[in-house]
């Protein structure tokens, strides 16, 4: 997960609205969202390499999304950032209980961001960003640098997210999918992360088409005041060297209401 935007009791049908973008190398081994054999209460995709997650979210009303920190000259750490999310979903804590328990072990990790939430509350927590933050009411951002850190990416799609939610009582799904799929380069502004600048700006829109890696899907997620759930993801298929498009993808559709522990 490298783009997620999120407004949590922000809108008056909705308690929280999810839009977010996976980028990943083409060649790494995914499943499409779900729910999980092993824990069916579990809905989301899953990564077949360390089988962890990038989002998910249970039949309880727990989420949660990881991306990573973007730095470079890193050592090798052992443990997967994808199973920060996967071991909060299939355990039964709570938000700010499992966030403590990462930051006291939190440098098995190579940089991530966390965002973990229960029914009451939304935690954000970096290994790179000092103590986690509240974030239980409110419109963010998050790439894969501090949370709404001002990459042009990321204040370009928030401004959008809170024009979606001043205009659209009914939150039409189409809009969010809209945003996510943006590909315009920026042209100033850019972060310098040690990459480059030709890298920074092949990064540097919401949708990123490359040769080699790129946006895998799009999920937008929206919880009603009754707790009813909507969970879309469209995957975007890559064959024969050709990157991913917004316009052509796979779509899958999940729905089920939340029941409290």
């Amino acid at each position: 997960m490298c783009l997620l935007f999120f407004a949590a009791n922000n809108h008056p049908s909705y308690r929280l609205v999810i839009a977010a973008n996976r980028d990943e190398y083409y060649r790494r081994a995914t499943t499409t969202a779900r729910f999980w054999d092993d824990a069916p209460h579990v809905l989301g995709g899953r990564d077949l390499e360390q089988g962890g997650t990038w989002l998910g979210i249970t039949r309880d009303g727990r989420w949660g999304a990881v991306t990573n920190y973007r730095e470079v000259g890193t050592t090798q750490h052992s443990s997967s950032r994808g199973h920060l999310i996967r071991d909060y979903l299939v355990s039964e804590l709570g938000a700010e209980h499992y966030i403590d328990k990462v930051h006291h072990r939190a440098d098995r990790y190579a940089g991530f961001n966390l965002i973990i939430a229960d029914y009451d509350h939304v935690v954000y927590y970096s290994n790179r960003g000092g103590d986690p933050q509240l974030c239980s009411e409110g419109v963010y951002g998050l790439s894969n640098h501090l949370l709404d850190s001002p990459w042009p990416k990321l204040k370009k799609g928030k401004n959008r997210l809170i024009k979606i939610l001043t205009q659209d009582d009914d939150l039409n799904a189409q809009r969010l999918f809209t945003l996510l799929s943006d590909q315009h380069q920026a042209a100033t502004g850019l972060p310098d992360t040690g990459i480059g600048e030709e890298r920074e700006r092949l990064l540097s829109p919401a949708f990123i088409s490359s040769r080699d890696y790129g946006t895998r899907s799009s999920t937008v997620i929206l919880v009603d005041q009754e707790n009813q759930v909507q969970f879309i993801e469209h995957s975007f298929p890559t064959s024969a060297g050709r990157p991913p498009s917004p316009e052509n993808f796979q779509s899958a559709s999940h729905r089920f209401t939340i029941h409290r522990l």
